[in-house]
C-alpha cells in the first residue's frame, strides 16, 4: 500500500546541482512518489545568501540555518551538496546523530573522511550514499558496491574529469597549445575561473580514492593517491603520441597487485592506445574501464558533470534511500574489510616514454642506453632526429622502454640529467592500455 505521509528532505546547498535536485523533485513528484511508494516533500533548503532569487523554490523553505532544519525533528533524509570539508562534514555528522540517512556528491569530503563518516552511519543504522561524488550521471558506485560484489576487481582506469578530457581532445584534434585550449573550455563553461583543482589532478585523485576503496575493499584516502598534473603536457608530446599510435588522457589507474597482498592509486597524464576503449572518449565525457575477475573487462561511459546529471545521480539516490527508509533496512555500508597496504608510486610497474634533448655527436646514444642498463630499465624503441628549431648541434632522442617499476625510471632520469651529453629531459609520460 502507498504510505500517505510524506518522507521529508532536507536539501544542504542549492547552487547548480542542489537547484536542480529541487526541480526535479518539484516536476517529477508524482513519479517519485510512485518509484518509492510514497511521497518526497522538500521540507527545507539551507543556503548560505538567503536574498538570492531561487526560481521554483518556495521562499518559506530558505534558511541560512542548516543545523537547525537537521534538528528540528521530522526530517527523514538530508541531500548534502555543499561541497568542500567544512561544514559539509559537520552537518553530515548531525544529520546521522538525529536519525536521518545522508545523499552527498562531496567527493573531497569522502576521499578525506569516508571511513568516519562510514562508521557514523553504521553506528546509527543509516544509509551513506553518494553516487553522485564520483562521475557524474554515470551509474557506477552502486555496480561496484552492488553488481560487482561477489566478483574481484582487478583493475580500474579512467576519465573521471571532464574539463581535462575536453582540454586534452582539444590538443589532440585541433593541434592547439594547452593555454589555448584551457581558454576555450573557460569560455565554455567547462572549466573553473582557477582551474587547478581539474587540470592538476586533485579533482580525479579524490574519485580515484574513492573508487580504489570499493573496488578493492580496503582503506584508500586522498593523500594515498599519487598524483600529476596536465598543465606540462605539449603539443609535442601529442606529436609523439600520434607516431606511436597513442592519444593522450589524464587517467585515474587503481590496481590490485599481482599477489593481492597491496593496492596502488594513482592519477597522472598517458599515453593510450588509439585502440583502447577510453581513446575515443571524446569533449567533456567521462568513461571508467573496470577490470574485474568473473565478469571481465567492463565499461561506464557517459556526462561526468554539469547539473543536471549530477542531478540524476542525487536523485538515484533519494530513491533507494527513501526505498530503505519505507522498509526500515538500510542500503550497503562501509566495505572496506580487506586493509590492504596502499603501495608507493615507486613499485608500480608500467612502460615509459622520455624525451631527451641531447648534444648530436656519436656516442650519446650508446651512454644513454648504458644508463638504462645500469638502472635496469630495458628499451624497447629509440629514436633520435635533429632539432626542429634548426639547432645544429643538438638533437632529440625520444625513447620508449619495456615495463619496468616507476622507481627505477625515476633513478634513470636524475641519471641522465647528470649526463653532459643530456642538455635536458624534455617529458616523460607512461605508456598505459596495452
Amino acid at each position: 500500500m502507498m504510505r500517505t505521509r510524506p518522507l521529508k528532505v532536507a536539501l544542504l546547498g542549492c547552487g547548480v546541482v542542489g537547484s536542480e535536485v529541487a526541480r526535479i523533485m518539484t516536476t517529477h513528484a508524482d513519479d517519485l512518489t510512485a518509484r518509492i511508494g510514497a511521497p518526497v516533500e522538500l521540507a527545507g533548503v539551507a543556503v548560505r545568501r538567503p536574498s538570492k532569487v531561487r526560481e521554483g523554490i518556495d521562499p518559506e523553505l530558505v534558511t541560512t540555518d542548516a543545523t537547525a532544519l537537521l534538528k528540528r525533528g521530522d526530517i527523514d533524509v538530508a541531500i548534502e551538496v555543499i561541497g568542500g570539508i567544512e561544514p559539509a562534514r559537520t552537518l553530515i555528522t548531525t544529520a546521522f546523530e538525529h536519525g536521518i540517512s545522508v545523499v552527498s556528491a562531496n567527493k573531497a569530503l569522502l576521499a578525506q573522511d569516508g571511513a568516519a563518516l562510514h562508521a557514523a552511519a553504521d553506528q546509527h543504522g543509516l544509509d551513506l550514499y553518494y553516487e553522485a561524488a564520483v562521475a557524474g550521471a554515470i551509474p557506477l558506485v552502486r555496480p561496484m558496491r552492488e553488481s560487482l560484489a561477489g566478483d574481484k576487481i582487478n583493475r580500474v582506469m579512467g576519465i573521471v574529469n571532464g574539463t581535462t578530457n575536453f582540454i586534452l581532445d582539444k590538443m589532440d584534434s585541433t593541434g592547439a597549445g594547452y593555454q589555448e585550449a584551457l581558454d576555450e573550455a573557460t569560455a565554455l563553461g567547462y572549466a573553473e575561473a582557477d582551474p587547478t583543482a581539474d587540470v592538476e589532478g586533485y579533482d580525479a585523485a579524490a574519485k580515484a580514492a574513492i573508487l580504489a576503496g570499493i573496488a578493492f575493499h580496503t582503506r584508500v584516502r586522498l593523500d594515498d593517491v599519487y598524483r600529476e598534473g596536465m598543465t606540462e603536457v605539449s603539443a609535442a608530446d601529442f606529436a609523439s603520441a600520434k607516431r606511436m599510435g597513442c592519444t593522450i588522457k589524464l587517467l585515474a589507474i587503481l590496481e590490485r597487485a599481482a599477489d593481492g597482498e597491496s593496492v596502488t592509486a594513482r592519477v597522472h597524464p598517458a599515453m593510450i592506445p588509439l585502440s583502447h576503449p577510453l581513446a575515443s572518449v571524446r569533449e567533456a565525457y567521462n568513461a571508467v574501464f573496470v577490470e574485474a575477475e568473473a565478469a571481465g573487462r567492463l565499461m561506464f561511459y557517459g556526462p561526468g558533470a554539469g547539473g543536471s546529471p549530477t542531478a540524476s545521480a542525487v536523485l538515484g539516490d533519494l530513491v533507494a534511500v527513501c526505498r530503505n527508509k519505507l522498509a526500515e533496512a538500510t542500503g550497503p555500508g562501509d566495505s572496506a574489510y580487506t586493509q590492504l597496504p596502499v603501495s608507493p608510486m615507486g613499485d608500480v610497474v608500467t612502460r615509459y616514454h622520455i624525451s631527451l634533448d641531447v648534444a648530436d655527436k656519436p656516442g650519446v646514444l650508446a651512454q644513454v642506453a648504458t644508463t638504462f642498463a645500469e638502472h635496469g630499465v630495458s628499451i624497447d624503441t629509440v629514436r633520435q632526429q635533429g632539432r626542429p628549431d634548426g639547432v645544429g648541434n643538438e638533437a632529440s632522442l625520444v625513447v620508449v622502454t619495456h615495463r619496468a617499476p616507476d622507481a627505477s625510471l625515476s633513478g634513470t632520469v636524475e641519471a641522465l640529467r647528470k649526463l653532459d651529453t643530456v642538455r635536458g629531459v624534455a617529458s616523460i609520460m607512461r605508456v598505459e592500455g596495452e
